[in-house]
Order: C-alpha cells, then sequence, then structure tokens
C-alpha cells in the first residue's frame, strides 16, 4: 500500500509557524513569496463582487488580497490548521476542507469568476497538474474566468539545475518546468494567457480554457 508523501498532518504541524518561514529572507524555496502573491492579484485585476476559489489557501495569505479587493472567497485546503489560521483573517469568505488532488465536492460546482492557487501545485507531478488546471478551466470557470496559479517554477531543466547547484537546501519535488507544461497544458485545451518568471525559483501562470 502507498504512502501519500504530502499527509494533511505534516501540514497540520507546519500551520503554527508557515506565515513566518513563507516570509524568511531565503533562496529557496520561497524566494519572492510576496511578489508572488501580488503578481497573481494584479493578472487577476479582480473587480469588487467577483467570485474567486482558492485552492489550497494555506492560512490565507493570498486570499487575504483578493478579499480586500472586495471579491468573494471561497477557500480550500486539506489541512484544517491551515484553515483555522486562515478563518480569523478572511471572516466573510467560505471554507471547505478539501484535497486539491480530488475533484470539487459538489458544494463547490459553481463558475468562479477566477480560481487561484500559490504554491499547491509543486506537490504534483505533471499529469496530476495538467489533470487538474483542465479540470478547472473546463468546468469551474465563469465565461472569461482565468485560472492563476503561483509556485515554485523555472523556465526549464536547464534553469532548474543550475540553480540548484547554487544552493544547499534543495528538496526534490514535482517543480513547474515551464518549457515542458505549457505544451502539455495546451494539449489538454488549456490556454497560456502569460507565463512570468518573478523569482529564480518562483513563477505565475495565468490559464484559461482555449
Amino acid at each position: 500500500m502507498s504512502t501519500d508523501p504530502f499527509p494533511a498532518a505534516d501540514f497540520d504541524e507546519w500551520a503554527e509557524t508557515y506565515d513566518q518561514s513563507v516570509l524568511e529572507p531565503a533562496p529557496f524555496p520561497f524566494d519572492g513569496y510576496q511578489q508572488v502573491l501580488e503578481t497573481l492579484l494584479q493578472r487577476a485585476a479582480p473587480r469588487a463582487g467577483q467570485t474567486v476559489l482558492d485552492l489550497g489557501t494555506g492560512t490565507g495569505n493570498l486570499a487575504l488580497l483578493f478579499a480586500q479587493r472586495g471579491c468573494r472567497l471561497t477557500c480550500t485546503d486539506f489541512s484544517e490548521a491551515m484553515l483555522a489560521k486562515a478563518r480569523p483573517k478572511l471572516p466573510g469568505a467560505v471554507f471547505l476542507q478539501h484535497d486539491a488532488r480530488q475533484k470539487l465536492p459538489p458544494a463547490l460546482h459553481q463558475p468562479f469568476d477566477h480560481v487561484v492557487s500559490a504554491y499547491v501545485f509543486h506537490h504534483f507531478d505533471l499529469d496530476q497538474k495538467i489533470q487538474i488546471c483542465a479540470d478547472l478551466v473546463h468546468n469551474h470557470l465563469a465565461p472569461g474566468g482565468s485560472l492563476l496559479i503561483g509556485d515554485i517554477s523555472f523556465p526549464g531543466r536547464a534553469a532548474q539545475e543550475a540553480f540548484r547547484q547554487s544552493i544547499s537546501n534543495w528538496e526534490e519535488e514535482f517543480y513547474w518546468l515551464a518549457d515542458e507544461s505549457l505544451p502539455a497544458l495546451e494539449s489538454a485545451g488549456v490556454m497560456t494567457i502569460g507565463y512570468l518568471q518573478v523569482s529564480p525559483c518562483a513563477g505565475v501562470y495565468h490559464l484559461r480554457a482555449l
């Protein structure tokens, strides 16, 4: 029987110190963290009243930026401890414990103006990334809506290897490689509006259905 490499319990333990750890100055893995969140907001250009699903909200840092623009937030995470940290920041949001690796539950079968996610998809292999993105853009976006993902990402394998050699705390996970991911997304009917490398190890994907 296979063991889950990313159990919710690990993130429950991390919840207490998560906000501190993502803001600590370090080259990896959260170099550019705040810039990634702000870039996601800028690319979405949300309007007050729009509906936003934050997939894997963690402690709610990204969702808070959208809430401050007057958006109506629905926030999911598979860690109840993370959600407990997010709720006080977002008193007007709807929260649901949900594993992003699974299909969205019936309670979330509605069109969203934007689906956003930060630092979640590097836990999924490329096939899972493509499958989740395709489902979101084809089945859960309102007309003209967009999927925006900020995550650990590199332009390609050579850039990833050069970065790996430059640091001492590398951890091997399923990091995005833009030159492989973008064609795979297009083959699944997902159009890339834009990809922006925000820091040496983080990028933002702006996606919608073809």
